[in-house]
């Protein structure tokens, strides 16, 4: 595959495949293919492509679209967001018919029961592997560790410790 347009077709039309619960379910995938497999970025353009898409407004997906765009301009955007996107969306219209003729069986509450519970395991995943390709230095290191254990084990709003991380980044001293 010599065309980049090609090789996004195909990467993202596979990994819209798996990304059950989401695109931020398939971002270990994504960024071990952008960074490791095609070296379409290296792992620092990608978190920084992801926390942007994290600050605008809009869905998850639009990570996306800016490795398309960062592989092959606008072209790349739309075919690396529509690989991603059609393929699911044919399988979940073919499955959804089918869905119905056997809901309120128990495999079907089992299936929905376990993906569930892949779709919160593929999130933690991705949180992680972002964790991990931000941390660049010992300060940075010790504010993710206090921030996610002040997020897990208290009841501050989220927003409170963003701004806190902002604060601390504006002075400089991480």
């Amino acid at each position: 595959m010599n065309s980049p347009l090609i090789e996004l077709a195909v990467v993202f039309s596979q990994l819209g495949l798996v990304a059950i619960g989401g695109v931020m379910s398939a971002l270990p995938d994504i960024q071990r293919q952008v960074v490791e497999v095609h070296s379409w970025m290296t792992a620092s353009e990608f978190a920084g492509a992801f926390a942007l898409t994290q600050a605008a407004p809009g869905p998850n997906v639009m990570v996306v679209a800016l490795v398309g765009w960062h592989v092959a301009g606008l072209a790349g955007a739309l075919v690396a967001l529509t690989s991603l996107i059609a393929p699911p969306a044919v399988l979940a219209y073919i499955v959804a018919s089918l869905w119905r003729r056997f809901s309120g069986t128990d495999w079907v509450k089992d299936i929905q029961s376990s993906l569930n519970a892949v779709s919160v395991g593929l999130i933690a995943a991705g949180a992680a592997l972002i964790t991990l390709s931000a941390a660049q230095s010992p300060a940075l290191d010790v504010v993710i560790i206090a921030t996610t254990a002040a997020f897990l084990g208290s009841r501050i709003q989220p927003l409170w410790l963003l701004g806190a991380g902002a604060l601390l980044g504006a002075a400089g001293l991480i």
